[in-house]
């Protein structure tokens, strides 16, 4: 991990904070949580914001739209909006977190020329088409069907948990290309245009009353073949790269956040046991913190894996317990903070979006520490 301070790092700080400390100010209000083309436009134009000022795709090469930033910028940019309280990515998530880097390390020319400075922009929202009914943390059991004719895949099948697919203009799409293939192979990673006759889209309401999931169904949508990201039958691999990045820095809003809370709860904590408790948290959200410089750095080197799957694991888990702690340090008061309570119940997700902890440590036992198979 080489993330030290350089020439121009506290300079790009200083810079950053006073552009988002008038640019946060001006915002509008925030749009109702069911209103989605009002959260579509409010998440796009801070991201038009962010564009125009030259604080998107810090990271990205400067051939797309980005900066070719160093890690320690692109940290400095993730802490400091955080802790701005600046919108984070909203509906642009999935474009910004994993179908652009993927893009950037397995698309074409064609591909990256396309997607990548309107993804920077704005101007394209992405959702992710990964899960279905019966291929959620197993992955590679997904039986959506694409069939190749000519130039064209004609796509069936049903996919689940997809966010926000109801204002998307693209998704990234696993599909099954050949069913005689063992289940890692003959999966195919798709560009699936929304707009493509055949997709019917229907939002799922979660138990905090929100709707950013969605239920797509594809009944013969065609896609161009030029649509394809990597080889016909290497979307497992290209998926990994993808579950890659999404485990990367996509926790770090959430681990500022969570160290902030970790502070609020100690100045209100006088219980010596719980204080004891939060001690221990605040340790493990600090190696986290660290986990993530070291995830950052390795992204930029094109080295993804370790840090991030082991960081999901151990920030979902301690975030959990963080959550439990803060109803018991503030007691009946609790009930009276309608956040303390929606957060807590917010946060029974993370374990199992994004792959469950089981598979997480199943993950880190088999392919990083190189243990015996769990027996099929």
């Amino acid at each position: 991990m080489d993330l030290r301070e350089e020439p121009g790092d506290a300079a790009f700080r200083t810079e950053l904070r006073a552009w988002l400390a008038d640019a946060v100010a001006s915002l509008p209000p925030v749009p109702a949580r069911d209103d989605w083309p009002a959260r579509r436009a409010y998440d796009t134009a801070w991201q038009r914001r962010l564009h125009e000022a030259g604080y998107a795709g810090l990271d990205w090469p400067a051939a797309y739209g980005g900066r070719d930033a160093p890690p320690a910028r692109t940290l400095i940019f993730l802490e400091e909006c955080a802790r701005a309280g600046a919108p984070y990515v909203g509906v642009n998530f999935v474009g910004l977190l994993h179908a652009g880097p993927t893009l950037i390390a397995e698309g074409t020319d064609e591909q990256r020329r396309r997607h990548l400075p309107r993804i920077l922009a704005g101007e394209e929202v992405w959702c992710q088409g990964f899960s279905e009914p019966d291929a959620g943390s197993d992955l590679a059991s997904l039986r959506t069907r694409a069939v190749r004719r000519g130039d064209r895949y004609v796509v069936n099948g049903h996919k689940i948990w997809c966010s926000f697919a109801q204002v998307a203009d693209y998704c990234e799409l696993l599909v099954r290309t050949d069913p005689d293939a063992p289940r890692h192979r003959g999966i195919t990673w798709l560009i699936l245009p929304m707009d493509a006759p055949g997709i019917t889209v229907r939002p799922i309401r979660t138990v905090l009353g929100s709707s950013e999931f969605c239920e797509v169904f594809l009944d013969d949508v065609e896609v161009p073949v030029g649509h394809r990201v990597g080889a016909e039958g290497d979307g497992w691999r290209v998926t990994n790269v993808t579950l890659r990045f999404e485990r990367g820095t996509g926790f770090v809003s959430e681990l500022v956040e969570a160290r902030r809370l970790v502070a609020d709860l100690a100045r209100v904590c006088t219980d010596p046991a719980h204080r004891r408790e939060l001690g221990g948290v605040a340790a493990e959200l600090e190696a986290c913190w660290a986990l993530t410089k070291r995830a950052v750095t390795q992204a930029a080197l094109g080295r993804h894996g370790a840090p991030g799957t082991v960081l999901k694991l151990a920030y979902t888990e301690t975030r959990q317990r963080l959550g439990d702690l803060s109803l018991q340090i503030l007691g009946d008061e609790a009930l009276e903070i309608g956040p303390v309570v929606e957060e807590r119940l917010r946060t029974l997700a993370l374990t199992i979006a994004a792959g469950t902890s089981q598979i997480q440590r199943t993950v880190i036992g088999e392919r990083l520490l190189g243990l015996p198979r769990e027996p099929r």
